[in-house]
């Protein structure tokens, strides 16, 4: 793991991840504002037309509205930039395969656009569901002070994990063999899960974070096909770059 971290930020300077950067950050901030907009709007309506309470508390309404956005906007970027990293994860896959497994790469399938677009979706929806349901244990576990951050984090850690091996393993399997995959080699995940998410609530970091998350996925996946863990042709063994 800490050798994939390291692979993984000597190549943050390559132009495929800094475009990749780019357009990710771009969708996700795009993606915030729009939901934090349509919070404000939606507040100012229902104050104002909907309860017929004037212009001053439809403009208090909506203060409100862009401030818990704000707060929210905390608890939906880890979703919200998994959800966009997925969709242009293909590209940074490529490019550290391209690096350091270039037998792999001549053998891989690229994923089209759409398969990347609604495992993306998938990703957020997954994520939104299960911390709904978790919703509950977090509120049990306020009294304790560090019991509710610490089941989120695990909780968030086995979701990131599942997402970021698959965007690697949909290059490489089939969607059958990516189902037997799962059941081998969970522990691997659920620390690469437990990295991302870790990252991801590092302030800056957490820009990088799914980009590194991808990358280290990428190291890690073909390091469980050199040991045997998969039923794949391994290839070479990653290098630093000189």
């Amino acid at each position: 793991m800490i050798e994939a971290f390291f692979l993984s930020v000597s190549q943050l300077g390559d132009r495929a991840f800094l475009r990749v950067l780019a357009k990710s950050l771009a969708v996700t901030i795009a993606v915030l504002l729009a939901i934090g907009g349509a919070l404000a709007w939606g507040a100012r309506w229902v104050a104002r037309d909907g309860f017929g309470l004037g212009d001053h508390a439809g403009t208090l309404a909506a203060i409100g509205a862009t401030l818990a956005a704000v707060a929210l906007a905390w608890l939906l970027f880890r979703v919200v930039a998994i959800a966009v990293i997925g969709i242009f994860a293909d590209d940074v896959v490529e490019a550290v395969e391209a690096r350091h497994y270039p037998a792999a790469l001549a053998t891989a399938k690229p994923v089209p656009f759409a398969h990347s677009i609604a495992s993306g979706l998938r990703s957020a929806l997954r994520a939104v569901l299960v911390n709904l349901l978790a919703s509950p244990l977090y509120l049990v576990l306020l009294f304790t002070g560090i019991g509710t951050p610490v089941a989120f984090f695990v909780v968030n850690g086995w979701l990131l994990g599942r997402d970021l091996s698959d965007m690697v393993a949909a290059r490489h399997r089939s969607a059958a063999a990516m189902r037997a995959d799962r059941a081998a080699g969970r522990g691997g995940r659920f620390a690469l899960g437990l990295a991302g998410t870790g990252l991801l609530m590092v302030p800056f970091v957490n820009f990088v974070a799914p980009l590194l998350g991808a990358a280290m996925a990428t190291h890690l996946f073909h390091r469980r096909r050199a040991t045997g863990e998969t039923n794949c042709v391994p290839p070479p063994p990653p290098s630093l770059p000189a």
